[in-house]
């Protein structure tokens, strides 16, 4: 077993890989760009190097630096993870050149299923299946229009290089092919500087089934099959293993066309084999076909270690020192279900965007797997993935492990970027995937119910409003305490563009009132925790000037500080304070002059203090109010010269 290794990756794959090596005694190197200085996998890595700038062509696709790094520091393996240099065949030969050994598969295993085209020939000889279409060199507008024509629409061009959906456009009618082609030319030619297409036919009911394969370069063993056919725009989005409705006859023939694909290119490592299935009519061992192979650890391979109770990345690391494969076919194991939901900062509504932003607050729920790179304070950086993480639930059956999912996500808390979670606790509710009739075409056709957002409930504004006032923590001695009537507050909230004006009647330290457009709700609190009418408190964050309620995946709310409001519109000559508080402080005297914007005085109210600013430039003519002093709404508190005197 090797003494020290790098990992060449960052975020929850280079965690992950640490993770397991720390596990067999092996130390780490983390590499790290200016902007993931303090991240995590840098963090858990027993030392850390610096590669350069921010962007990937700065830093993680430097391949030179990363070896020089490996070297300085005495490594004797790099771990490429996935993505960026993992399919470099480039790299792996110049990692080897420099005396490292290349934890993943052969340059030469690389090449043979880099191009999808060659791939699918070379697939054909070693008698894998693969769909009826057109791989072939002559790439003239004539000759791929007259092989769509030949294979029968619907076809599908794809780029012969590549992958994530990039070149890639389905054309149902021949009308369509020409502009369809050029679109799909473009895009290849940017993303992978070749425009090179394939033609393929397309199969209606289409479901994405791959098998997880591992070989020692001479033979192959396969630990079985995954369903990813749950896609957004040909991004997988939620993975299982194993797939809905498979029978021992498919798993079987598709086990055996994977492990005869990966023992044709002498395949070492782990790798997967990613199969179209015809979903119409159920599965049949006679409709699957080979889509391409990925020559690297996956993203969804925890749903295989799962079911399996392997651990891939051990199986890695000892199959590069040099041992042989750790259990024959027979002896791999089948236990139970297991789902993974890839957890994104992304705008749903605006169109799944990738979003950026700090993490606020993040914490998992105890009993699921989540494999993360980041922590609560931690920033979303736009030059990666904006994965956040992937969480992994199993169970005895398919259903126990959905319904662990579905709770997973709703008990995962997210605050201060916008996420997908409430998506992907949308989708383990839709009735079609929760019975296990999945395509790739579910989440197009549900889109529209998939993100539709639930109504904010009351107790919800309630919980919101709590929060923003700071009444959520142990109650003060004197809360609720008033003369002759319940002391009422007043907070204004932002939900979606809506304002909602919740006003509150403190009944006591432990009963609260809250008054809501067109609804009533109590608040009461039992042994330390608030139940409103009745029902128990999701839980809640501030952050800045917003509440996040950890009701429906997470509910957002800015509060409207009145102060603020107040002065930025108010243009009179008098300041006034808009509700009952405090003077904390004064910042200026009668005669300074001010510009718009400028903060004049500090009032303390609602437990908060707000800044009041000028809402016009001048000078100050007086200071009514002096600090400390106890104001009602409407209080003047300054005046300013009248303009035409300024």
């Amino acid at each position: 077993m090797f003494e020290k290794i790098l990992i060449a990756n960052r975020g929850e794959i280079a965690c992950r890989v640490m993770e397991t090596a720390r596990s067999l005694g092996v130390r780490t190197i983390a590499v790290y760009s200016d902007a993931d200085r303090t991240a995590r996998h840098v963090a858990l890595a027993d030392e850390a190097a610096h590669i350069g700038g921010p962007a990937p062509a700065e830093s993680y696709l430097r391949g030179e630096a990363i070896i020089e790094a490996a070297l300085e520091r005495g490594a004797e393996a790099i771990h490429p993870g996935y993505g960026f240099l993992s399919e470099n065949p480039d790299f792996v030969e110049a990692v080897e050149a420099a005396g490292l050994v290349f934890i993943g598969p052969s340059t030469k295993a690389i090449r043979a299923m880099g191009l999808k085209d060659a791939a699918k020939a070379l697939m054909e000889e070693a008698g894998v299946p693969v769909v009826p279409g057109y791989h072939g060199a002559e790439q003239s507008d004539a000759h791929l229009a007259k092989a769509a024509g030949r294979i029968g629409y619907p076809v599908l061009i794809k780029a012969v290089a590549g992958g994530g959906g990039k070149g890639m456009r389905l054309v149902e009618e021949e009308a369509d092919f020409a502009e369809a082609l050029a679109s799909a030319r473009a895009e290849a030619r940017g993303a992978f500087g070749n425009e090179a297409v394939l033609v393929e036919k397309f199969v209606t009911k289409p479901r994405h089934i791959e098998v997880q394969v591992f070989g020692d370069g001479t033979r192959a063993v396969h630990l079985y099959e995954r369903d990813c056919s749950l896609q957004r725009r040909h991004q997988k989005v939620i993975e299982e293993a194993p797939a809905p409705g498979m029978t021992p006859e498919m798993r079987a023939a598709m086990g055996e066309a994977a492990v005869r694909a990966a023992e044709a290119i002498g395949y070492k490592g782990a790798g997967t084999v990613e199969f179209i299935v015809d979903g119409e009519g159920g599965l049949s061992p006679d409709g699957f076909f080979f889509m391409e192979m990925n020559t690297r650890l996956q993203v969804e391979h925890p749903v295989t270690e799962a079911v399996t109770g392997i651990d891939l990345v051990e199986w890695q690391l000892r199959v590069a020192a040099g041992e042989d494969l750790p259990l024959l076919q027979e002896e791999i194991p089948l236990v139970g279900h297991a789902f993974e939901a890839r957890l994104y900062a992304e705008d749903v509504p605006k169109g799944f965007l990738p979003a950026t932003g700090r993490l606020d607050h993040l914490r998992f729920p105890e009993g699921v797997r989540a494999d993360t790179g980041v922590r609560a304070g931690d920033t979303i950086s736009p030059h990666y993935d904006p994965m956040i993480a992937k969480l992994v639930t199993h169970g005895a059956t398919r259903e126990i492990a959905l319904a662990r999912m579905s709770r997973a996500l709703e008990e995962a808390e997210v605050a201060g970027t916008v996420t997908n979670l409430a998506f992907l606790g949308a989708l383990t509710r839709h009735p079609g995937f929760a019975a296990g009739d999945v395509d790739t075409g579910l989440i197009g056709r549900d889109l529209e119910t998939l993100t539709t957002e639930p109504e904010t409930a009351p107790h919800v504004v309630a919980e919101a409003a709590l929060t923003a006032l700071g009444l959520d923590g142990p109650a003060a001695a004197h809360q609720g305490f008033s003369l002759w009537q319940p002391l009422m507050q007043r907070v204004v909230l932002v939900r979606g563009g809506e304002e909602l004006v919740v006003r509150l009647a403190v009944l006591g330290p432990d009963r609260i009132e809250f008054r809501l457009p067109g609804d009533t709700v109590l608040a009461e609190r039992e042994a330390g925790h608030w139940r409103f009418d009745g029902m128990p408190a999701c839980g809640a964050v501030r952050h800045g000037g917003r509440i996040t309620v950890f009701a429906h995946h997470g509910q957002g709310f800015d509060i409207v500080d009145p102060l603020a409001r107040a002065a930025a519109a108010h243009s009179s000559d008098a300041i006034e304070a808009p509700m009952p508080g405090r003077v904390a402080q004064i910042l200026v005297s009668a005669g300074d002059a001010v510009e718009a914007g400028a903060r004049l005085a500090v009032l303390e109210a609602m437990k908060m203090e707000h800044g009041l600013k000028a809402g016009r430039s001048g000078r100050v003519a007086e200071v009514l109010v002096a600090e400390g002093d106890q104001v009602e709404a409407g209080a003047a508190l300054l005046r300013l010269e009248p303009e035409d005197e300024a």
